[in-house]
Parts: structure tokens; sequence; C-alpha cells
């Protein structure tokens, strides 16, 4: 009966690791998600920077035209 009881625990103790490794394994998908998500927001911050930079060149540039 001893090793009934030995065999039950290690058992139970491969089961939870397995647990473990496949819950860390999804935490790590998600913080790959969540900074590709962060560094989406950038690239678009970048681009609307660099928009709106070229839109304010064009009309400075169009109103120096206009006045000279």
């Amino acid at each position: 009966m001893k090793k009934y009881n030995e065999i039950t625990s290690l058992n139970l103790d491969t089961t939870s690791k397995k647990e473990f490794e496949n819950n860390s394994m999804k935490t790590t998908n998600v913080n790959i998600l969540l900074n590709r998500v962060r560094l989406d927001k950038k690239r678009e911050i970048k681009k609307k920077i660099y928009f709106s930079l070229i839109l304010v060149s064009l009309i400075s540039t169009l109103i120096l035209y206009i006045n000279i």
C-alpha cells in the first residue's frame, strides 16, 4: 500500500508541473502580444508625427510662395 501512495504522489507532481508549464507558456504568449501592441502604437504615433510635420511644412512653403 505504501508504494501505491508514492506512485500517486509522483503522478500528481508531474501533473502539476505540466499545468504550471502550460500556464507559463500562456503568460509568455500574452506578454508577446502586449509587446506587439505597444510597438504598433509607437509606429502609429511616429506615422502621425511624420504626416503632421510634412503637412505643416507644405502649408508653410505654400504660404511663403504666395507672399513672394
